[in-house]
């Protein structure tokens, strides 16, 4: 009979591959029919947490919830994010920042990492692969190609294509009728970020559209497919097509600067 129980464990073992039980990569992507709250107000439910010195472990407790809002301490590099793999919908966070800048005079800095493949940490021991929002201080809403490993090992496929014009400091913005331009790597910068912009810590572009320190920013990512469109307290600033891949989960950094998420949450597309 010890064929028969090494069969049905062999079966077993598949069956929690499938689900999305065993190893590093969720369950087939979900695409929501209604609204799904990602962080409830009250505990870590759904979540998971990542730190490049600790692992899924969080002994300093960087993610913790207080008052109903999500407080990220900004101690050390990695992020919280849901076990779930999503797909088609469209996120809003709701974020302001916290006193704390380990991060010393550069811009405070944090992001959304959208559509993350492969291992925790399989991109420099920190993030994951996958496709950043960026929310750095006169940067927010700009998208970065972030390549690591996939759940092989193997360098991930991580792209995506805008329509872009070069800014007179030589930087790739979007602008719809643009040229055309691939990523694999490097960021695309928002169709208005000020090109005499110094990333110096609570500095202001010119037409920024975040929120003021102190106060409520309110980031909406589109993701249709292939195609992600990014506003920022409502104005268009970002967009892109043939996006590899198209799914995956959706992390909050902690990048050194504290931040406190009030509005985590996804719902499903509109026409």
């Amino acid at each position: 009979m010890a064929w028969r129980r090494t069969i049905l464990g062999l079966a077993s073992f598949l069956g929690l591959v499938a689900s999305g039980l065993c190893g590093d990569g969720p369950a087939e992507p979900v695409r929501p029919v209604d609204m799904v709250p990602l962080f409830n107000g009250r505990d870590l439910s759904g979540l998971s947490t990542w730190l490049k010195d600790a692992g899924r472990a969080d002994p300093r407790r960087v993610f913790r919830v207080e008052d109903g809002v999500l407080h990220i301490s900004g101690d050390g590099f990695g992020y919280v994010g849901t076990r779930e793999a999503y797909r088609d919908y469209q996120l809003t966070v709701e974020y302001r920042w916290g006193a704390r800048t380990d991060g010393g005079t550069s811009v405070r800095n944090s992001g959304v990492l959208l559509h993350a493949n492969g291992p925790d940490g399989g991109a420099g021991g920190v993030w994951m692969s996958s496709v950043e929002c960026q929310l750095a201080q006169g940067c927010v809403g700009d998208l970065i190609v972030i390549r690591g490993e996939d759940a092989g090992g193997a360098v991930a496929s991580v792209r995506l294509t805008s329509d872009v014009v070069i800014g007179p400091d030589g930087k790739p913005r979007w602008k719809p009728g643009g040229t055309p331009r691939t990523f694999t790597s490097g960021q695309l910068w928002w169709s208005r970020h000020d090109p005499e912009f110094r990333e110096l810590l609570d500095t202001r572009g010119r037409e920024d559209v975040e929120s003021p320190l102190g106060e409520w920013t309110r980031v909406e990512c589109e993701c249709d497919g292939s195609r992600i469109a990014v506003r920022v307290n409502g104005a268009a600033v970002d967009a892109c097509y043939d996006v590899v891949p198209s799914s995956g989960r959706i992390l909050l950094q902690t990048e050194g600067f504290e931040l406190f998420v009030r509005k985590f949450e996804i719902r499903p597309l509109t026409k």
